[in-house]
Formats: C-alpha cells, sequence, structure tokens
C-alpha cells in the first residue's frame, strides 16, 4: 500500500457561487466526495488541501476542477449527487464499480464494467456513437445515462428517443388508434430505460415539458435537431436510407447515438443501414464506434450462454 499523499488545489478563476455549489451545504459534497474516494477534502475558499492515497488524491483533484469548471459555465449554479458521481465514474476508465450508493431513494445509474465506462468516454469525445454488441451489454442504457447528464448540466436541451418500428412496416396509420397507442409497444424499451434511471414520474413530466421526445424513426423526417442528444435504439432495423437521413438531422450543439445487434436483424429484404454506416463512415472525424463483446452482458448469467449456444449453432 502507498503511503498517504498530500495534494494542494486552488481553484481559478475565483467564482463564489460555484465554490458554494461545489462544496455544497456545510461542506456536505466535500463529505461525499471523500467518503467515496477515502480521501480527506478541507478547504478555506478557494484553497483546497487533499490527503490520502496517491492514486486517490489524484482522482479527487481532478474530480474537483472538473465539476468546478462545468459549475463555472452552468447558467443555473447548482450540483446534485448524480453529477458527482457520475464525474467520478468518468475520472478513469477503472474507477466507478465500487463507488457507495448514498440511499435507496436516490437513483445513480453506473456503468457496471470496464467496457460500460469506454463506451460512456467513447459517447461523451465524439458527436456521433455507434455502439453495437450482443443483447444485454448495456448499448442504450449507458447511451441513455451519458443523454440526462448532458441534459442535467445543461449542455443539451432536449433527448430524443427513436426506434425504427419494423413490425408495423413503419405504415402506422394502418393501425387503429392515436400515435401513443400505436407506437407505444416497439417505445416500451425506452421508456423503461428512463424509468430505471429518473422513475417514472420525472420521465413524464420532462416528456410533458418537451425535454424528452420519444418518436419512431418514420416520425423524424425533415427536423433538424439543436442542442439535442439524439438515440436511435435498434438501429441494426433501420433501413439505408433511414440511418442516413437520421444522421442529416443533426444540428449544432447535438450528440447523437446509434445502438443495435448486427446479429438480430429483422429486415427481410433490405442490408442493415447501420452496418452500413459504420463501414462507410469508419473514418470520418468526431464518429466513434465501440462494439461490446459476449463477456459484456450484465443481464442474468443464462443469457450470455443463450447468446453463446445461438452463435456456436449458426457456425
Amino acid at each position: 500500500m502507498s503511503a498517504n499523499h498530500e495534494v494542494l488545489l486552488e481553484l481559478q478563476p475565483h467564482n463564489n457561487d460555484a465554490l458554494q455549489a461545489l462544496c455544497g451545504p456545510l461542506n456536505a459534497n466535500l463529505q461525499y466526495m471523500s467518503d467515496n474516494l477515502s480521501v480527506s477534502i478541507v478547504n478555506r475558499a478557494f484553497s483546497f488541501r487533499i490527503r490520502g492515497q496517491s492514486s486517490a488524491t489524484k482522482k479527487a483533484q481532478i474530480l474537483l476542477l472538473n465539476l468546478y469548471k462545468r459549475l463555472i459555465h452552468k447558467k443555473d449554479i447548482q450540483l446534485d449527487r448524480q453529477e458527482i458521481h457520475f464525474e467520478m465514474c468518468k475520472v478513469d476508465d477503472n474507477y466507478g464499480i465500487e463507488v457507495l450508493q448514498p440511499s435507496n431513494s436516490l437513483k445513480i445509474a453506473v456503468p457496471r464494467n470496464d467496457n460500460q465506462h469506454k463506451y460512456l468516454n467513447t459517447i461523451d469525445h465524439n458527436v456521433v456513437t455507434f455502439g453495437v454488441g450482443p443483447a444485454g451489454t448495456g448499448k442504450t442504457f449507458v447511451a441513455v445515462m451519458s443523454a440526462l447528464h448532458y441534459l442535467r448540466k445543461g449542455e443539451v436541451d432536449r433527448l430524443i428517443l427513436s426506434r425504427p418500428a419494423v413490425d408495423a412496416g413503419e405504415k402506422l396509420g394502418f393501425l387503429p388508434g392515436d400515435m401513443a397507442q400505436k407506437v407505444d409497444p416497439y417505445l416500451r424499451p425506452l421508456y423503461d430505460a428512463l424509468y430505471d434511471q429518473i422513475g417514472s414520474e420525472q420521465t413524464n413530466e420532462w416528456i410533458d415539458r418537451g425535454r424528452i421526445e420519444i418518436a419512431p424513426l418514420a416520425f423524424i423526417r425533415g427536423r433538424t435537431f439543436n442542442r439535442s442528444f439524439i438515440i436511435l435504439d435498434e438501429g441494426q432495423n433501420a433501413t439505408r436510407a433511414q440511418i442516413r437521413m437520421l444522421l442529416t438531422r443533426i444540428g449544432f450543439g447535438s450528440k447523437m447515438v446509434m445502438t443495435g445487434d448486427l446479429s438480430q436483424t429483422d429486415l427481410s429484404e433490405q442490408h442493415s443501414g447501420l452496418a452500413d454506416a459504420i463501414h462507410v463512415l469508419g473514418e470520418v472525424n468526431n464518429i466513434g464506434f465501440f462494439e461490446f463483446e459476449l463477456k459484456d452482458v450484465v443481464r442474468h448469467p443464462v443469457v450470455r450462454d443463450i447468446i453463446s449456444a445461438y452463435e456456436n449453432y449458426k457456425k
């Protein structure tokens, strides 16, 4: 075990509102960081003294700098536990798995393995990210986690979630009922991802306010999304024309994530647009690619065995 290490940190430029938000009421935020990082954090105004293991003090230093920088540039200078926790997970690819859960009443979604961390970083450093791999690896869940973080920080104004309604042939007008009734079966997994992370009440409130929009791919044509975080789920079931259409909807200040499992396409006569886009856009700047493997499945262990059995059967 390495010896205790001490780091002195001076936050610049001085901003009293940002400092107050960073520390929290009665230094509650500093205590939360100290507990989770196993360090001691003591501050006097904008000067911070951090003591602990060398690697932990480095993480604490980076965490404080990142949070302070974000607070200075936020319109609404506030800091909640979810944002602190999320930044902890981004300090490096190996951190975050062991972070404590503060209470049962506070929902905090965290990456569950190293590849989910790396996927999160890929999303963070690119305008468009393609996340592919077997079912149950967290492709959509982590994308939603990232999108909600950007939404909370005020870096985007709305979250757009979409899926191709393949079973309906995108001809939803032939089905009875209003739009919600027609598309609900196809979009339900996206609602589930939101409910799991922020709860149904918060989800429905943000949908009512227009901060979250959930719609089938067929209803996105002709729109441009500025300051938005767009997620296409089940992208392997989108055609080439649909993928190209969605990619050209990106406006200023926006991010996009396309997820899918290329082994589970439901397109009967057309080539998957997701596979096509990955091939065509491989050398384009600001576009990232991440592929999960069978070992990354985080559902019941039997799911991994089922996927493996089917893959072996195909061979």
